[in-house]
Formats: structure tokens, C-alpha cells, sequence
């Protein structure tokens, strides 16, 4: 009887025992996974991109690089043809060459059998002047003693004043002739060239948009049109990423923002790079607005928390880092690592 009953208490010894080591699991298995676990916060890779277009609209005639290709600031990328801003220039060279000629013309003044021609028909008017004042002088001496009439000595006089302002427009037609167009016509002409001289340099300008070079050194990330097809002014023909100029864009929401501010270090990995770690300080944040998703803090809901655009420089060049790539930083609860 005694056996039996040291059997049973034996029994419930180790039921007793059973039961505090499943209660002990149990309360270490809630422990683990009851716990706020580690999490992450994803970013991406961006880098400074800057879009290729052209002034005119044209038809990509040939490109000097493809996508993936390195560039330098200055290197030619495309050649359009522009046939209407080739014919237009041929117009405007044109009218510089007919105002060119015009300005000579002005500046040069009249030909030289012109001037000659003036010349003599000054001195013409000359000889006539002499004749006509000594045929006066006559006629008053004989007036004078009485020997010719009145008459005779008004229309001598008359002779000689006519011929003397003969000589004075004969002798005022040469030296207009030697003297050549007047001032203002000399600077109508010297305008109306300069305007040419514009008008010229500003189709050549239209012509060398027609070659595009590379604004800045990087790599080709984007090419639209292909060769042939027409693009409009200003449409964009291809994208250059500066490799040189990266940055991580984080989207963090407000309650983990404690530990961040503008000149914050965080670390974080690259699991495109074998997770290669990164250190990175913070330079940029700001809200992402209303469209931003809002998050509760509580399912019965206190209040709501926004999210923000946190932006990040790698302190070191990361080699292999490029565009779009995945940056990680962890989190432990409400914690960053």
C-alpha cells in the first residue's frame, strides 16, 4: 500500500514538474516572438541627371554615344539635321552681302568720272563767271561816261550775277561729288549692314545647335528618339547621370526621426554590393505632404504620424554604386542601428 502511494505522489512530481517546464517554454517562446523584431528601412540610390535637348527641331541624323556609355563635359553626343535653318542661313548671308555692298557704296562715294565730270562743268561755269563780270565792267565804264545806256548796263549786270551763281552751284555739285553720300545715309548703311552682320550670327548660332556636346561628364543613362526620327525644340533626346554625385533617398516616418538630423550619421548596407556597409550623413528632409501615407500609432489610434523624405551622402565613395540600387538601414522598434 505504501509503494502504491509513493508511486502516485511520484507521479504528480513530475506532472508538477511537466507543467512548469511547458509554462517555461511557453514564456520563453511568447518572449521571442511576442518581441518588437529588427526591421529595415529601404532606400535607394539616386544620382544627379541631366537631360540633353536641343534648340531646333530637326531629325536625329547620328548619335556619338550609346546608353551605358562614359562622357566627358564637351564631348559631341548628337548631329541633327536642320535643312530649313541651312536654307535660312543662306538668305541671311544674302542680305549681308547686298547691305555690305550698299555701305561701300555710301562710304566710297561717287565714281570717279562722276567727280570729273562735276569738275569740268564747274570750271565751264568759271569761264562763263569771268566773261560775264569783264562784259559788265565794260558796259559800267562806258555807262559811266555817259556812252551806254541803262538799259544795256542792268541786263550786264544781270548776265554776270546769273553766271556767278552758276559757278557757285557748278563748284558746290563737285565738292558734294568728292565728298560722297551724306552722313546720315553713310550711318543708314553702316546700320542696316550691322543688322545683317546679326542676322547672320544668329542663324550660325541656330546651325551649331544642331551638334549637342555633353553638358557634364558622366554616364549615358537614357536615350529616347532613335536615328530619323523628328524631335521637337526642347524635347529631350537623352539623360547623363553624374556617377560623382549620388545620394541615398530614405521615405522614415516621424516617430524614428528621434536619432536623425541634418548632419546625422547613419549606417547602413548594400545588398546589391554583397552588403557592403555604407556610412552616410544626413543633409536633406522634408515632409512628403498630405499624399504622403499616414500611419497610426495605435490600433485604437492617438494620433497619426507623417512620413518623411530623408536624404543621405555617402561619407566615401562606394565603388559599384549605382542609380536605383536598394540601401538598407535596420531598425530595432522605434530605434535605428
Amino acid at each position: 500500500m505504501s509503494d502504491t502511494k509513493k508511486f502516485s505522489m511520484s507521479n504528480m512530481m513530475l506532472a508538477f514538474i511537466t507543467v512548469l517546464v511547458v509554462i517555461g517554454l511557453v514564456a520563453l517562446a511568447g518572449f521571442f516572438l511576442l518581441s518588437p523584431s529588427d526591421d529595415v528601412i529601404m532606400g535607394q540610390a539616386e544620382a544627379t541627371q541631366v537631360r540633353v535637348s536641343g534648340k531646333l527641331a530637326g531629325r536625329i541624323a547620328a548619335y556619338r554615344a550609346a546608353e551605358g556609355d562614359r562622357v566627358n563635359a564637351g564631348d559631341t553626343l548628337v548631329f541633327l539635321d536642320t535643312p530649313e535653318v541651312r536654307a535660312k542661313l543662306r538668305q541671311a548671308e544674302a542680305m549681308q552681302s547686298a547691305a555690305a555692298a550698299q555701305n561701300q557704296k555710301a562710304m566710297t562715294g561717287a565714281r570717279a568720272q562722276e567727280i570729273a565730270a562735276a569738275y569740268e562743268i564747274s570750271q565751264k561755269a568759271q569761264a562763263g563767271l569771268d566773261i560775264a563780270k569783264k562784259s559788265f565792267d565794260r558796259v559800267l565804264n562806258l555807262y559811266e561816261k555817259g556812252v551806254m545806256s541803262a538799259q544795256k548796263k542792268d541786263e550786264a549786270e544781270a548776265n554776270y550775277k546769273a553766271a556767278e551763281a552758276t559757278a557757285k552751284a557748278a563748284t558746290l555739285q563737285y565738292e558734294m561729288a568728292k565728298e560722297g553720300a551724306r552722313r546720315e545715309d553713310k550711318a543708314a548703311a553702316a546700320a542696316t549692314l550691322e543688322r545683317a552682320e546679326g542676322a547672320v550670327a544668329e542663324v550660325e548660332s541656330y546651325i551649331s545647335e544642331s551638334v549637342l556636346l555633353s553638358p557634364i561628364s558622366g554616364e549615358i543613362v537614357e536615350r529616347f528618339p532613335e536615328i530619323g526620327e523628328l524631335v521637337g525644340t526642347g524635347a529631350p533626346i537623352m539623360n547623363i547621370a553624374d556617377l560623382n554625385d549620388m545620394w541615398v533617398t530614405f521615405s522614415i516616418r516621424e516617430d524614428l526621426l528621434s536619432a536623425i538630423k541634418i548632419g546625422t550619421e547613419v549606417n547602413g548596407f548594400i545588398p546589391a554590393l554583397g552588403n557592403e556597409p555604407v556610412a552616410m550623413k544626413v543633409y536633406f528632409m522634408k515632409d512628403m505632404g498630405s499624399y504622403a501615407a499616414w500611419k497610426a500609432t495605435k490600433t485604437t489610434g492617438q494620433y497619426d504620424v507623417k512620413t518623411f523624405e530623408v536624404r543621405a551622402r555617402p561619407i566615401k565613395t562606394v565603388e559599384g554604386l549605382r542609380p536605383g540600387m536598394s540601401v538598407i538601414l535596420k531598425k530595432k522598434g522605434n530605434t535605428l542601428l
